[in-house]
């Protein structure tokens, strides 16, 4: 039997599309371009709504639902100045995933075959559930599934929460992705593994999200900031801290991005941490973020060889970085930290191909 899809937005073009695609992947499908109207809709497998609307917002339309439609599997478009009140929505359970706009047709696809795929899994757990005493195997082969599902939603959320940066700091694109890796490298290197390396990659891939918090005039600034807007823009650190410290499976990662502006000398911010004060995680990520700030390119400057970021690593160890971590990121051979930028260029120009192509006139992207 076909899943009952309702999406909600009160652009009548963007629910055309969505209903289309949606169709064409073989979903009943009910649209509405009125928030009020789509609230009285029930017997619903998944909602897929805008966040911003007139009458009621798409968190709004979503609570709603839940009372009357209690098993669906939500979804929500939503763009980066939304975007701390998307994550809390994630957070309160309100949302399986988010969708930053502007999103592709291939993306919209993907997002919604997940959906489906986790509303049958849940769907498959409760009815083994009832038969657990004589259906024991087939239900642990089913966890499984649904772990499986659990980690690739978790990782479908770092990519909405970076997305929705670069879209506002297309400077820094592919900052965190490569910072992540250069992390997790280090990390290995000092004998970190399991939860805590994965606690640590997931730290240094959203160090940055607190910058969606600060204002458009001073993160896109051309020129030097003034020392007033300097205290809003170390303020960032806070701002990602309290978007993720509440989300369970973040609020260790939350740490690492409170911290990852401290210092090895206690010259750092926003608490002026010193030595071991300072959280193992963030100190490795200090020495990845700084190997890649040297070495990109930024409008007003080259980057300079992998060579001299290293030594300046070198000399800064005791100051700005842990001494011992120092010593065992020198023993790393550069090539390492060469294949690992040459993995990410390669990605990013994969999504650039796959983002800038042609779409069918029948599936415009939504704005």
């Amino acid at each position: 039997m076909s899943e009952r899809l309702l999406v909600v937005d009160d652009d009548e073009g963007i629910t055309d599309v969505v209903a289309r695609v949606a169709r064409a992947m073989g979903f009943e499908v009910v649209a509405h371009t009125d928030p009020r109207e789509a609230v009285l809709e029930k017997n619903l497998d998944l909602i897929v709504t805008d966040f911003m609307m007139p009458h009621l917002s798409g968190i709004e339309v979503l609570r709603h639902l839940r009372q009357t439609n209690p098993g669906a599997v939500r979804v929500l478009f939503t763009a980066a100045s939304d975007f701390k009140v998307a994550t809390q929505a994630v957070n309160d359970s309100e949302v399986f995933r988010l969708l930053a706009k502007p999103w592709h047709v291939t993306e919209l696809r993907n997002v919604l075959a997940q959906a489906r795929d986790y509303h049958r899994l849940v769907g498959e757990n409760r009815r083994l559930q009832a038969e657990l005493a004589e259906r024991n195997d087939q239900l642990s082969k089913l966890n499984f599934s649904l772990e499986h599902q659990v980690v690739e939603r978790t990782n479908a959320l770092f990519e909405g929460m970076i997305r929705a940066l670069d879209y506002r700091d297309t400077e820094t694109q592919w900052h965190s992705w490569r910072v992540a890796k250069f992390t997790r490298r280090i990390a290995e290197e000092v004998g970190l593994s399991g939860a805590a390396l994965m606690t640590i990659v997931q730290g240094a891939l959203l160090h940055d999200i607190g910058k969606i918090g600060v204002r458009d005039s001073i993160l896109l600034k051309p020129g030097p900031l003034t020392p007033e807007e300097w205290v809003e823009m170390k303020k960032h650190p806070e701002y990602g801290w309290r978007m993720l410290a509440r989300i369970p499976f973040l609020s260790d990662a939350a740490t690492i991005v409170f911290q990852h502006q401290e210092r090895w000398d206690g010259r750092g911010y926003p608490q002026a941490l010193k030595g071991e004060q300072i959280v193992i995680g963030a100190r490795i990520f200090c020495i990845a973020d700084t190997m890649d700030a040297i070495c990109s390119d930024r409008p007003y400057r080259k980057g300079a060889p992998l060579e001299t970021a290293i030594a300046e690593i070198g000399r800064l160890g005791g100051t700005q970085f842990d001494p011992t971590l120092v010593d065992r990121f020198v023993k790393i051979p550069p090539t390492e930290w060469t294949r690992i930028r040459a993995e990410i260029d390669a990605l990013a120009a994969e999504d650039k191909r796959r983002t800038t192509g042609e779409f069918p006139a029948a599936l415009p992207v939504a704005p």
